[in-house]
């Protein structure tokens, strides 16, 4: 499986950016999913994540409300949808992919990474 991420960018605070990640191989439509952000100086964090049919959704607090988490499984697409954005949600975004069954914060347990794309949120 590889990942491809795309739709980063610079934007002002109380913006939006939507974040795409294109999955390619065998299995991809089947996969759960998620996005990590990594900002400088920091521990790569868990942002959202989406099982394999997109019944289910789950966020890290600081993005709730804010960030939506979706895919189009005919096309293999992830997407995340970011509103309001603030300053501290500046980082790189990495698409991720899990061999299980619903999405976890932990690194560890993403089986594929995709390439990081940079948001940059400016005050």
């Amino acid at each position: 499986v590889q990942l491809q991420a795309s739709g980063g960018g610079l934007v002002q605070a109380g913006g939006s950016l939507r974040l795409s990640c294109a999955a390619s191989g065998r299995t991809a439509g089947t996969l759960t999913m998620g996005w990590f952000r990594q900002a400088p100086g920091k521990e790569r964090e868990f942002v959202a994540g989406i099982n394999w049919n997109g019944g289910m959704t789950n966020y890290a607090d600081s993005v709730k409300e804010r960030f939506t988490i979706s895919r189009d499984r005919a096309n293999h697409r992830v997407y995340l949808q970011m509103n309001s954005l603030k300053p501290e949600d500046t980082a790189v975004y990495y698409c991720a992919s899990f061999l299980r069954a619903y999405s976890s914060t932990n690194t560890a347990e993403v089986r594929y990474w995709g390439q990081g794309t940079q948001v940059t949120v400016s005050s």
